[in-house]
């Protein structure tokens, strides 16, 4: 049996077991969320292969509400009527933490779900970030980096350029923390095809695999940036033809319900001059290993093409930055200045209104440029409305962080953390 390996939601959750009757924690397939919900559940019930469980359900259902708490439902979106029932239950009984439920997919569309507000609290789950995975020393917090600015000189974890590109090819999945290149590329070819073949299908109307393989290298080859839905349809239809956007857009929403995409919407704040702003979303894998598994490359790949690296590793960089900061009840947006076409990759605010801009470069030779759009941008918002930013960051694959003289602060992703 596996250690196992604390994770950032473990806080997240044990914040919510204090204060809900229920939990659900939701994700991608294999991102850990049973393993983690086990860890302080006293029964446990797996609703997609326990006959014996779904059998009480419909016969008697008390008599698996009557078991040891917490109770962990994993799987629940099988048998989408123990929602219903889990909410009944919450109001039934008093105190807080009797149920849990993991997820991979939200349920079948003729699902018919109380919303559940007030009783179930809502935890989503990512694939491990660099640091929980022990990639990352975590030396500067992403949670205290708004009130002390980075006053010293670090290092990160020591590994090469090569060694980050095996990061973003192996990713974040529990079942990889340990393995190869090569043992991660075969595991991650039959997760897709998997999703392709089994977990499409099984969200409603048959859908092609073919096509759901094709739209997946689609979105990897622009990862990054926002989706062009006519280009997209035309390369998902390769040799016949685009197909239909409104199947395209069936698509996209099944793998948004997966939770195998995630959108970074745009941050429109006030702005002192009349710069025009990109409002479309742009898109990320919730794993950048999706990404190159989706194209078939591989560290030898991304070391040939670094542009095409580049993007992968900003992917990487906001699946950690989402991990750190989903604790922090912060929101993530991208910005992208349309006149000068000029972007920041992503602004991360607090609840409190407080605000960092953060720019991503693979290499250290491009801070400098990062550092001059993380000023420019940081110059055009309005300050009386959204106050000055708490932080600017330029996150790289590089070795060394410290703090410029102009105020912008290096970090290399190796020595980043919650």
């Amino acid at each position: 049996m596996r250690t196992y390996r604390t994770r950032v939601v473990d806080t997240e959750l044990a914040e919510r077991m204090r204060v809900n009757g229920a939990i659900l924690i939701d994700g991608p397939k294999a991102v850990g969320k049973t393993v983690t919900a086990s860890q302080v559940a006293k029964t446990v019930f797996r609703m997609d292969v326990d006959g014996s469980a779904q059998a009480a359900l419909d016969a008697d259902p008390s008599i698996l509400f009557g078991s040891p708490r917490p109770i962990l439902f994993d799987e629940w979106q099988e048998t989408p009527e123990l929602w219903n029932l889990v909410r009944r239950a919450v109001d039934d009984r008093d105190g807080v933490g009797h149920f849990l439920l993991t997820g991979s997919a939200r349920p079948r569309d003729d699902a018919r779900l109380h919303s559940g507000a007030g009783r179930i609290g809502r935890l989503r789950m990512r694939p491990m970030s660099l640091c929980e995975s022990g990639h990352s020393t975590g030396e500067v917090s992403l949670a205290t980096i708004f009130d002390d600015p980075l006053d010293h000189g670090v290092q990160g974890s020591g590994l090469a350029v090569t060694d980050v590109f095996e990061r973003i090819v192996v990713g974040g999945w529990p079942e990889l923390v340990n393995a190869g290149e090569r043992e991660a590329r075969v595991w991650l070819a039959d997760y897709l095809r998997t999703v392709a073949e089994v977990d499409v299908p099984a969200m409603g109307p048959r859908r092609n695999p073919t096509n759901i393989g094709r739209l997946f290298a689609a979105l990897a080859r622009v990862v990054g940036g926002p989706i062009n839905r006519s280009a997209t349809a035309a390369d998902v239809g390769g040799a016949r033809g685009p197909i239909d956007e409104r199947t395209l857009g069936h698509y996209l929403e099944v793998i948004e319900r997966l939770m195998l995409i995630e959108p970074l919407e745009a941050w429109a704040p006030h702005m002192r001059s009349r710069t025009r702003l990109r409002t479309s979303a742009v898109h990320h894998f919730v794993d950048p290993s999706l990404g190159v598994a989706a194209l078939g490359v591989g560290v030898a790949d991304l070391t040939r093409d670094l542009e095409a690296a580049g993007f992968h590793f900003e992917s990487l960089v906001i699946r950690d930055l989402r991990v750190y900061s989903q604790q922090l009840g912060a929101r993530l947006s991208s910005w992208r200045d349309t006149q000068l076409n000029r972007e920041v990759d992503a602004v991360i605010e607090l609840p409190d209104g407080r605000w960092a801009a953060v720019e991503v470069k693979l290499g250290e030779g491009r801070v400098d440029e990062a550092a001059a759009t993380l000023l420019s941008m940081a110059r055009k918002v309005d300050h009386d409305r959204h106050g000055e930013p708490s932080a600017l960051l330029v996150i790289t694959g590089g070795r060394y962080g410290y703090r410029r003289p102009d105020g912008v602060t290096v970090v290399p992703i190796t020595a980043l953390g919650p």
